[in-house]
Parts: C-alpha cells; sequence; structure tokens
C-alpha cells in the first residue's frame, strides 16, 4: 500500500479532533478499528495513548 498523500486531520469525519479519521484516512484502516484500538489501549495503558493523541491533534493541526 503506497501512501502517497501526507498525514492529516480529518476533522469532517472525526468525532473529537479528527486524528483517528485521519489515521484512517492515511493508512487505509477503517475508522472504527482505529477508534477502538485507542480506547483499548487507553483503558489497558494508563494514560499515555491519551496523550500520544493530544499530541498527535495539536501538532498535526494543519
Amino acid at each position: 500500500m503506497a501512501m502517497n498523500a501526507p498525514f492529516r486531520l480529518d476533522k469532517d469525519n472525526g468525532k473529537i479532533m479528527g486524528v483517528c479519521a485521519g489515521l484512517a484516512n492515511y493508512t487505509g484502516i477503517e475508522t472504527v478499528w482505529l477508534r477502538v484500538g485507542f480506547v483499548a489501549a487507553a483503558i489497558l495503558g494508563f494514560g499515555s495513548p491519551v496523550l500520544i493523541y493530544l499530541i498527535i491533534g495539536l501538532v498535526a493541526n494543519n
């Protein structure tokens, strides 16, 4: 799978900041699976995925 387009937040299809929707567009993975993965990682990872999500949302704010 070739990833030619740069990563961008998808605020139109996003729920909070558009990070999962943007990652789904970039990688070709279904958005729901990325959201489930972030929630599971946040529950099992003691909060560090939440920080990563926020950092991606703030840094990639374009």
